[in-house]
């Protein structure tokens, strides 16, 4: 695990789209290529507090000159949207990182299937703009309430031309987005990508429990809700050293560690960015992320949040 490179980029161009949702293009000063901005990458934009907030990377990944974010403006949220709506104006300096993508298009796939709920097409606009151009088959399926609050609508219309399909709630049920429909049957060699609100991503999880392991990807923007979990203390075993540490109910594995001397990358320390991401060796993991497929849950785990029963052996 290694520290994301932190740039101050300037913003070059703020724009609207739909409802309360800004969009701001980022360029830096001297690079005139950036790193791999992958489509289903985000970055991380620090605040002056130094609160950080992860926004995925919503333009067009061909073009390395610059990086795109779409910021929606959520008064009851945790404050850093109605910072960036007040402060990140054409002109602004951002401090923002180099991408990290943990919702990747899978590259064996034979069709794409993009789920998206309102804020949540930032990512799959991305997966849209690079599957267009490598000529991939795909289908986006694009949910919002009405037209007004589907961000990058008009600009998605033009990207997937027939591709598209829209479902607007307010227009009644016929309207809606029906998951267990549209996901029944899997097309040979087909991949389902989803990203947005809480209701969604369940009624896909459950339409595609049938599904292949591996062939259902979500990306989330919150953490997991604690539904009634109560952590319990268990110990960390450096498996390089075989030197343990206890953790106890009220800590963390990353704060353990740091006191320890342990210098560890992080980010959200919620579960939601993947930049404490560590391997294991041996141990039940207590898996409290919103990042890790199945089959990662295996051999890695999110040292912010995620738990064990007893002992986990680290691989770092």
């Amino acid at each position: 695990m290694t520290a994301r490179l932190i740039m101050k980029m300037n913003v070059v161009d703020v724009r609207t789209t739909g409802e309360d949702v800004r969009v701001l293009t980022l360029q830096h000063p001297r690079r005139p290529l950036l790193p791999d901005p992958s489509p289903g990458s985000h970055v991380d934009v620090r605040l002056p507090d130094g609160k950080v907030r992860q926004y995925s990377l919503c333009g067009d990944p061909g073009d390395p000159r610059t990086y795109r974010i779409a910021v929606k403006r959520e008064p009851e949220g945790r404050g850093g949207s109605r910072w960036i709506h007040a402060h990140l104006t054409e002109g602004a300096v951002a401090h923002v990182s180099a991408p990290r993508n943990n919702f990747p298009i899978a590259a064996d796939a034979a069709h794409h299937l993009l789920i998206a709920g309102g804020i949540g097409i930032t990512p799959l606009a991305a997966m849209a703009y690079r599957l267009r151009r490598e000529r991939k088959r795909f289908t986006l399926h694009y949910c919002a309430r009405n037209p007004a609050r589907a961000p990058l609508l008009l600009e998605m219309r033009t990207i997937c031309d027939d591709r598209l399909h829209t479902w607007f709630s307010d227009g009644g049920a016929a309207c809606r987005f029906d998951a267990a429909a549209a996901l029944a049957d899997r097309p040979e060699g087909a991949h389902v990508y989803c990203c947005g609100p809480g209701r969604l991503v369940e009624a896909v999880r459950s339409a595609t429990a049938h599904w292949p392991e591996g062939s259902v990807h979500f990306e989330h923007f919150a953490p997991l809700g604690q539904d009634g979990f109560e952590p319990a203390p268990f110990e960390i075993c450096i498996a390089s050293t075989g030197r343990t540490y206890e953790v106890p109910a009220g800590r963390t594995a990353l704060e353990v560690l740091r006191e320890n001397g342990f210098s560890l990358p992080s980010s959200c320390e919620l579960g939601v960015c993947g930049s404490c991401e560590c391997g294991y060796s041996a141990g039940t993991v207590i898996h409290r992320d919103v990042v890790l497929e199945p089959a990662a849950r295996r051999t890695r785990m999110l040292l912010c949040v995620s738990r064990a029963e007893g002992q986990v052996v680290l691989e770092l």
